[in-house]
């Protein structure tokens, strides 16, 4: 079986998540913050990254982190020209520890109109495809955001991920469309039902499968039309502001979704941690997300 192959297999069938590790450069300050290292650690953008690549190499190199809970890992552009140990990151993650290498396309988000925001012009997009496939990519990530249940916004929305979606299609890569519904607004099950019907539309007219990357909805269950259809490989849920337990126990109740998390991953570590330590909270994490990703 091709190494595609196989990666397929364990994205369509496999148990357990996919980590989120793809902190751009506007996440990053909060996402080393939370990390326990704050803004005067670093004095420019260059150290700020060498920070973020140091705790995301210590996550990757966890004894827990492996194929066998974590099946895929999404990683930020810089990441992915990185080395973890020496090897190149996306060969890393897939050789070393079983685990199937995604990457952050998006370039970030447009100003709100219509209630959403759609996703900025991703420059050469093709020449960032065709170098992620040259250094073992399996497929990637784009997030839009949608904060309202306006009809027509949510369309376009969802219509400009399976339009980019076909381009990264087009370069033997797999690409998971995220039109994040905004938690925290009051019409969320209605956008969340107007966001589905795009997506199933979307979905019919594909002759390749993609995967999808949703918050959790607000019914549980809501998603499994998107779960059992033919053209969709995976859907993935991301915490979008849940702490991790709520998270946990909303993803639990939605049968077939797995979870896609950033921040409810990193949760709980700390860069004073000794290695003991910062091994035992992310096996703890890695088991938790875990458990309510395989109901």
């Amino acid at each position: 079986m091709s190494q595609v192959a196989q990666q397929t297999e364990q994205m369509r069938t496999g148990k357990g998540f996919i980590a989120a590790l793809d902190q751009s450069g506007g996440s990053t300050p909060k996402a080393l913050g939370l990390y326990g290292i704050g803004e005067d650690r670093f004095s420019n953008e260059a150290e700020m990254f060498d920070l973020i690549h140091a705790m995301r190499a210590r996550i990757v190199n966890a004894p827990a982190f492996t194929g066998d809970k974590v099946i895929g890992a999404i990683l930020f552009e810089m990441t992915m020209d990185r080395d973890f140990n020496g090897t190149p990151a996306a060969a890393y993650l897939w050789e070393n520890r079983g685990v199937v290498p995604f990457l952050k396309c998006d370039k970030g988000l447009e100003d709100e109109a219509d209630g959403v925001q759609v996703m900025k012009d991703m420059g050469d997009l093709d020449g960032l495809l065709a170098r992620a496939k040259s250094l073992g990519v399996f497929g990637t990530k784009m997030r839009s955001v949608i904060h309202a249940a306006n009809e027509t916004g949510i369309a376009r929305n969802v219509a400009q991920q399976f339009e980019i979606g076909r381009q990264i299609l087009g370069h033997g890569l797999v690409p998971i469309l995220e039109p994040e519904v905004n938690i925290t607004i009051a019409d969320k099950a209605e956008a969340e039902a107007i966001m589905r019907d795009e997506l199933i539309k979307g979905l019919d007219a594909l002759d390749t499968p993609v995967m999808l990357k949703l918050s959790l909805p607000s019914e549980a269950n809501f998603f499994a039309p998107l779960i059992n259809h033919p053209n969709c490989l995976r859907v993935v849920a991301l915490s979008g502001g849940y702490a991790r337990d709520e998270a946990n126990d909303l993803l639990s109740q939605n049968t077939g979704m797995i979870a896609s998390f950033s921040r409810a991953l990193t949760e709980g570590l700390n860069d004073a941690q000794s290695d003991d330590a910062f091994n035992a909270t992310i096996a703890a994490t890695i088991d938790s997300i875990y458990q309510a990703s395989i109901t």
